[in-house]
Order: C-alpha cells, then sequence, then structure tokens
C-alpha cells in the first residue's frame, strides 16, 4: 500500500493525558519517579510537532500510574474521545502508562464507534533517564492520529515508531523500549518521515456492540491461570466461599486451551453458576474446539458450559466478558460474543 498523501489539511487532534511512566518526574527526596507532568508540558519536549501542521486540544485527563487506572476511569475516557469526536476531532492520542496499555487499548476499541482514530502511547523510558522516549512516541501518535489511513481502524497503539492494532497488541518485555509487538500477525504499519505507512489493511477489530448501553456497576470477573499441578483448591475456594461475589470467570489454560484433570470438575460447578471463558496462557494463538479428547482438554471443557475465547489473550477476553456482563448481557449472547471472536478472518 502506498504512503498516506501529503495534502492533508490542518487536522485537528486532541491529546488526553493520564499519567504514566511518560509523565513522571523524581521525588528530590528519594529519587523515585512519580506522574507530574501536564499534557502541556509534556507537548513541549516533543520536537518537530509545530510542523507537523496539526492543530492540537490537550487536556490533563488523569495523573496517575497505568496500574492505578480504573474501568471508571476508561468510560469517563470513552466519554470525553466521543465529545472530542463529536466536536471535530479528525483523531485522540491518549497518553498513559504502558502496565496496562494492551488492555486500554483493547476496552476503547470495545466502545468506539466512530471513524476517527484512537490512538494510545507512553514511554518505557521516563524523562529523567538517559534516552526517554516518550518525545518520540507521542510525535508519532500524534502522526497517527491526524492520519487518513486510519480511519476506521478503531484504537490502535503507537511506540517505537509503530503502529498496533488494540486486539493484538501486547507488552512482551518489562523494561525494553520495544517491548510492544502484536504475535502472530506483526505491526499494522509504520510511523516515517511524518507520515503512516502502513503494512497491512484496517484491523479485524471485536464487534459486540458495547457502546452506549447502561453499565452495572460492582460486576466482578476473575481470571484463573493454571499451573503445572494445580489441584483446583482456588477454584473450590472460589466455589465455597466467595462466588456469590463473582459474575464471570477466565480461565487461562495451558497450550490450545487444556486444564489438569482435578481443575475439571470445579469448572464444570462454576459454569452451571456464572459465565466461564476458556483461553490460552500463551499469548498468542487459539484455543482449539475438537481436536483433543481426554478429561481437561478443549473439547472436553467445551462440552461441559465453558465458553471459548477464540484467539483473545486471557486479560482482553476478561474485558470483553466484563463489559458484555456489565451492559446486561445473558449466557446465549455472551456465548454468541465470543463466538463472533473465533470466527475471525
Amino acid at each position: 500500500m502506498a504512503a498516506e498523501p501529503a495534502d492533508r489539511r490542518d487536522p485537528r487532534v486532541a491529546v488526553l493525558t493520564l499519567g504514566g511512566t511518560i509523565a513522571m518526574i523524581a521525588d528530590p527526596a528519594t529519587g523515585a519517579v512519580r506522574p507530574a507532568l501536564s499534557a502541556h508540558q509534556l507537548l513541549e519536549a516533543v520536537p518537530g510537532l509545530t510542523a507537523l501542521g496539526v492543530s492540537l486540544r490537550v487536556r490533563d485527563f488523569r495523573n496517575l500510574p497505568g496500574a492505578s487506572l480504573s474501568l471508571a476511569d476508561l468510560d469517563g475516557l470513552h466519554t470525553a474521545i466521543e465529545a472530542e469526536s463529536a466536536d471535530g476531532a479528525d483523531g485522540v492520542v491518549v497518553v498513559q502508562g504502558t502496565d496496562t496499555i494492551e488492555e486500554t487499548a483493547f476496552y476503547l476499541d470495545l466502545l468506539h464507534r466512530s471513524d476517527i482514530p484512537v490512538v494510545v502511547t507512553g514511554a518505557l523510558r521516563n524523562p529523567t533517564q538517559p534516552g526517554p522516549d516518550g518525545p518520540a512516541n507521542l510525535y508519532a501518535a500524534v502522526v497517527a492520529a491526524s492520519s487518513a489511513r486510519l480511519r476506521g481502524a478503531g484504537c490502535v497503539v503507537v511506540l517505537g515508531d509503530e503502529i498496533h492494532a488494540a486486539r493484538t497488541v501486547t507488552k512482551g518485555h518489562s523494561t525494553s523500549p520495544a517491548a510492544f509487538t502484536s504475535p502472530g500477525s506483526g505491526p499494522l504499519g509504520l510511523v516515517a518521515e511524518g507520515r503512516v505507512w502502513p503494512h497491512h489493511g484496517l484491523p479485524y477489530r471485536t464487534s459486540a456492540r458495547l457502546a452506549g448501553d447502561v453499565v452495572r456497576e460492582g460486576v466482578r470477573v476473575l481470571l484463573h491461570t493454571v499451573t503445572l499441578g494445580d489441584d483446583g483448591l482456588a477454584l473450590e475456594l472460589l466455589l465455597d466461599g466467595a462466588a456469590d461475589r463473582c459474575h464471570g470467570l477466565v480461565v487461562a489454560g495451558f497450550g490450545v486451551g487444556h486444564v489438569p484433570e482435578p481443575v475439571v470438575a470445579p469448572l464444570e460447578r462454576l459454569a452451571a453458576r456464572i459465565p466461564v471463558v476458556l483461553t490460552s496462557r500463551t499469548g498468542a494463538g487459539p484455543v482449539l474446539a475438537a481436536t483433543y479428547g481426554f478429561p481437561g482438554s478443549e473439547r472436553d471443557l467445551l462440552s461441559r458450559g465453558l465458553i471459548r475465547g477464540g484467539d483473545l489473550t486471557p486479560y482482553k477476553a476478561r474485558l470483553l466478558l466484563h463489559r458484555l456482563l456489565a451492559t446486561g448481557r445473558q449466557l446465549p449472547e455472551i456465548t454468541a460474543a465470543f463466538e463472533a471472536v473465533g470466527r475471525r478472518g
């Protein structure tokens, strides 16, 4: 696909900041960093931004570490994004901590329905370190948000000049500036010389029509990752003492969706009470449906009422299930939504 045409006309981009490493400075007493820089301060540190010819509207939305963001924060952020879109923005940049970017981007993508791109970015190196990556990531994010090439792409993640789809992006390293990848698919494209250079067409998005509905508070969806030797005790404890406070469960199984045999019975009991979604803990590739047949295999678990999570990671499956439950979806609709995920391509 060719590079983006050069005749853009004064696009308008809203920049909403939530804090994170990109906005952190050192405490003089301890030397530890914490979020402190404002949106305007962040943008002032970006060389060449004014030369892009993009009209920027800047807002400090939160000032928190990425780990402290809540789904309520993201619901409010979605409302702010919708308001910017209605007010004529051509794109939105969301700046936050990288700890939760892959989840934030996917959640926003579930809700976002307008054609304007929403671009999430951040930094792995804070401004007090040598070679901070924040300014370059902000520059690339503004380029991506203002690009006509990304209209209809939903929410994407831009770091290290790479553009990743919200559905596929993952943080694969704790400190490297090249931490973000899209296993199995690769990035959607590249930002270079102030333009977007696509590698693929628009990304496949999980469509469940989850925006605009009344959201029920207090929904709790838990995640259980199976491990070698898992005897099912954690799930038995959930059944015995806290199942009434859990509205849904995501299981991160081995490989294509397998669990140890002692885990099968408590999972079947849970699936009779709440939606239980089966995913893979591997980080890439789908849960299968009809290949293996031993107790605890994907075929066995699906026959016992678990819901196949397709190729969503456990973290993203949890967000989809949470939103489905929070908007009042019942088991048939929840199952259909995850089946739609599995019909990709």
